[in-house]
């Protein structure tokens, strides 16, 4: 696929088919994806790939977790909730997939269950952990760094005819996280990625977000009119 094509044509994909991802089209996909800039050339990434009854006990963990409200407990920092125009933005995707999906306000149930789908990781047949060295545990390159090898692992699967979500509900529960991947102990969990084949049956999968205007984003110095 030509670059521009992958750019605008990625969509977040949290429908998937059942069937396996061949691990070595994961091993091209990281190949890619770690060509991503890295300051200084630390590179402080790593990757938990599950898949298989290893992700499915992670999955259940997650969710039985959760229903039993339990707090989360991620090791990467969180921060404030969303406010303003970021939060309006955060509710204007929410109403986009819900729409696409049929889950009305009112749809405590609908609404209970598409939580629920982000804990398991979308059912996705794949699952990516990424982790970094908790030596750089304070460091700000490194969530720089690893947002950079993440946009491009969501990108390379794309262009492999693969699709990804980022999800931040299947790590909230690290301690299931860590048992059933074997994370080791000088790693912090950052982020997952679910990653499969799209199901284009899937009503949500057709969702695309929009985005702000170049003009509102950047601010031109210097530049000639």
């Amino acid at each position: 696929m030509e670059f521009d094509d992958v750019i605008m044509g990625r969509r977040s994909i949290r429908g998937y088919k059942p069937e396996p991802v061949p691990k070595e089209l994961i091993e091209e996909i990281l190949k890619l994806a770690m060509r991503a800039p890295s300051s200084m050339n630390t590179q402080p990434w790593n990757f938990y790939v599950i898949t298989g009854e290893p992700l499915d006990r992670i999955r259940a963990g997650n969710t039985e977790r959760n229903l039993a409200g339990v707090p989360h407990s991620r090791e990467f920092r969180i921060g404030e909730p969303f406010a303003g125009k970021h939060r309006e933005r955060q509710i204007g995707v929410a109403k986009q997939l819900f729409g696409a999906m049929g889950i009305e306000r009112e749809d405590k149930e609908g609404r209970l269950d598409w939580v629920l789908r982000g804990f398991r990781q979308f059912d996705a047949p794949v699952c990516v952990i990424i982790t970094y060295d908790k030596e750089l545990a304070g460091s700000d390159d490194t969530p720089f760094d690893c947002g950079a090898v993440t946009t491009a692992l969501v990108n390379a699967a794309w262009s492999r005819g693969l699709g990804a979500v980022i999800n931040s509900q299947g790590i909230m529960q690290s301690p299931v996280v860590r048992e059933h991947a074997g994370i080791a102990e000088d790693q912090v969990i950052m982020k997952a990625v679910a990653l499969g084949w799209p199901d284009e049956r899937f009503p949500a999968n057709a969702v695309v977000s929009t985005r702000k205007e170049v003009d509102e984003a950047a601010t031109f110095v210097g530049f000639d009119d």
